[in-house]
């Protein structure tokens, strides 16, 4: 049971509210199913793949708003004719959730052979890329971004 006392930061910092809440959860325990891989696919490419056996495109769903993604699976009721001797293939129904950082978007998901892939890439606006600033020897300063 650890709980931080962020109350020194909030006295110095603005509009870091969001990320010591996160910070502040990250030690709870979270759920383990189903299991999942994060992965980072290039530079600003990400990879999400959750072990969803059994589970059809229609009993998944996957939303993104502010900032959270949500995958959430729910399979339809079984055939209670069926008599299972023994069950070891998780069917129950789940909910996971991502925090997602500024300006990370989902490129879209697959599912193949029992696995989720979603494909997330993070994509900085112009305004946030670096800028190169060129040296001038007169009072006017030109500042030229350096992707065209």
């Amino acid at each position: 049971m650890r709980h931080m006392d962020f109350s020194p930061l909030y006295r110095s910092t603005v509009g870091f509210d969001r990320l010591f809440s996160m910070l502040d959860t990250a030690g709870a325990e979270a759920p383990s199913y189903p299991p999942y891989n994060i992965e980072r696919t290039g530079e600003n490419n990400y990879r999400i793949t959750m072990a969803v056996a059994g589970f059809a495109e229609s009993d998944l769903s996957i939303e993104a708003k502010e900032h959270v993604l949500t995958v959430t699976g729910e399979k339809p009721e079984e055939d209670e004719t069926r008599e299972i001797l023994h069950r070891g293939i998780a069917g129950r129904a789940f909910e996971r959730r991502f925090q997602l950082a500024e300006f990370v978007t989902i490129q879209g998901a697959q599912l193949e052979n029992g696995l989720l892939h979603i494909d997330l890439i993070r994509e900085l606006p112009e305004k946030m890329k670096p800028r190169k600033i060129e040296i001038g020897t007169d009072s006017t300063k030109q500042i030229e971004s350096t992707a065209h």
